[in-house]
């Protein structure tokens, strides 16, 4: 959908590349031609680009307005924009004087052609002569197209879906429009922070609010469950078909739109390779695993940072319109901000596929904004069992996708993924959702608890959260975590995360005891470092 623009030097294949793509829309086309077929010079070649068109395309040979071809069903396939140009020049006179009622026409067509695109709901794909890129001509005339093709191409491509350099048959997709630095700089982009994760700061016989795992470890009934597979199952390569099947009947979904995975980690690796996205939107605050894996797959990113002066509430728009995927965490870590489902779905584009890590969904009672049930055809939903059941070093956890998007996922799946315990433990949670209940309600009030005594300390910024954290803002973020990492207690900082301060901490809730504990160590600390 949308605009492509293919550039490319003369004999470079730009032609037929676009043709490919035309093709592979599988809509009727319209093949806008600009040479002049009276010409000589171009006879030869207007027979070999006929001759493999496919007969059922239109053909209309573009005169000097150019946007009006544009109004037809279909894919349009403008080829090319170069010679469009001269043809306006040349019977305009503008190589031979200055001409400038025809240099005003091409700047008015091109304008139109830039409008004409943004009106249109079917693909529209313009050929480009990639000019310039060596002397510059010795006559005026040459220099005025060039001038002109420069400039044009430069506004098409500012509106463009995509825009593909072809290089002898072989095509370059170009950053898009709206890319951050980082996206075409990834040496910038400090991937020690990004890949820094709470189970690293926390020692053996610490207190431990730094991991937003659920304390106690697995219930009962799981690890009977985790015994059993033990037995039966651990021998023989894990087979996924039971936990498949009652993880699809737990959200009402085909079982073929459920993917197990090593850990919802796992699941948000399998984006890039899955869908070859041009740029990955990741709204921040977020896990930032996924833009480690979109950078390691030489995927351009583009982050999207919630504002925390207004409690870091989504807004869609934010998201710039050229990224063909985005991922958004809800709740969202380490904010805990639960988005309504329409904020989401109010990310959807054509031609976008939309994200949703849901690993702390589990944890909101009755999960009122969660997407899963949904089966929408451009929408993944990540889960995790991690932060419910405690069973980190399990990894267990799924994606939910329309049948299409689920295959795309599989396709670049490692063999035996998950192994016979997670799929054991998967299974065994589908099959007790008044268990998930009960520990959602576990999770509510252990937080609540925690907002009620960091509510009490002067110098502590808290916003909503609905998972079993808590982010918190103070004064001296390094000193507080010092001081406290001194008592034993561990926190996870939240400098890493893309739009947070050294001031930001993740606080886990836990029982009141440990809640208790925490919130006279941070109170005595900033009476200390900020009275």
């Amino acid at each position: 959908m949308g605009l492509t623009l293919v550039l490319g030097g003369t004999r470079s294949g730009k032609s037929a590349y676009a043709e490919r793509l035309a093709h592979a829309t599988g809509l009727a086309v319209r093949y806008v031609a600009m040479a002049d077929a009276n010409d000589e010079a171009f006879a030869g070649r207007i027979a070999a680009h006929v001759a493999r068109r496919p007969v059922s395309w239109e053909t209309v040979v573009a005169g000097d307005d150019l946007a009006v071809t544009l109004n037809s069903a279909g894919c349009v396939l403008v080829d090319g924009l170069g010679t469009w140009i001269a043809g306006v020049m040349r019977r305009g006179g503008a190589f031979d004087g200055d001409a400038p009622a025809a240099l005003a026409r091409v700047h008015e067509e091109v304008a139109a052609l830039v409008g004409a695109v943004g009106e249109r709901s079917e693909p529209a794909i313009v050929v480009a002569e990639q000019a310039g890129e060596g002397l510059l001509a010795a006559d005026a005339g040459s220099r005025r197209w060039l001038d002109l093709l420069g400039e044009s191409t430069q506004r098409l491509a500012q509106v463009a879906d995509r825009v593909v350099l072809v290089v002898a048959g072989r095509a370059i997709e170009l950053p898009p429009a709206g890319a951050d630095p980082a996206s075409v700089a990834p040496d910038d982009v400090d991937d020690g922070a990004l890949r820094l994760h709470g189970d690293t700061l926390v020692a053996p016989g610490d207190s431990d609010h730094a991991v937003n795992v659920m304390a106690g470890g697995p219930p009962t009934w799981l690890r009977e469950a985790l015994r059993r597979a033990l037995e039966e199952d651990a021998a023989a390569y894990p087979r996924e078909a039971d936990a498949v099947a009652a993880l699809a009947a737990l959200h009402g979904r085909a079982d073929d739109e459920i993917v197990p995975c090593n850990g919802a980690a796992q699941a948000l690796w399998l984006l890039p390779a899955a869908l070859r996205p041009r740029l990955a939107a990741i709204v921040y605050p977020a896990f930032t695993e996924t833009e480690v894996a979109m950078r390691a797959h030489g995927v351009a990113v583009t982050r999207v940072r919630r504002d925390p002066e207004a409690d870091f509430v989504l807004d869609p728009d934010a998201v710039p319109s050229s990224a063909d995927l985005v991922v958004v965490g809800n709740p969202a870590s380490p904010s805990g901000t639960l988005d309504p489902a329409a904020a989401l779905l109010a990310l959807r584009r054509p031609g976008r596929t939309l994200v949703v890590d849901e690993a702390f969904m589990d944890l909101v009672p009755g999960e009122p904004p969660s997407l899963v049930r949904d089966p929408l055809p451009d929408v993944i939903v990540v889960r995790s069992m991690t932060k419910s059941l405690a069973i980190p070093g399990l990894r267990a956890g799924y994606a939910v996708a329309a049948a299409p998007l689920a295959r795309k996922l599989r396709a670049v799946r490692p063999p035996w993924s998950c192994n016979a315990l997670a799929l054991a433990a998967l299974r065994a949670m589908a099959l007790r959702p008044q268990a998930l209940a009960q520990a959602a309600a576990r999770a509510q009030t252990e937080r609540a608890d925690l907002e009620q005594r960091l509510a009490q300390i002067h110098g502590v910024r808290t916003w909503p959260s609905a998972a079993n954290f808590v982010l918190v803002r103070v004064a001296d973020g390094p000193a507080v975590v010092a001081r406290l990492r001194a008592e034993r207690i561990a926190v996870r900082p939240a400098g890493s995360f893309p739009g947070l301060t050294a001031n930001d901490l993740r606080i886990t809730a836990r029982g009141p005891r440990e809640n208790e504990q925490l919130a006279a160590v941070l109170a005595s600390t900033l009476a200390a470092v900020a009275p």
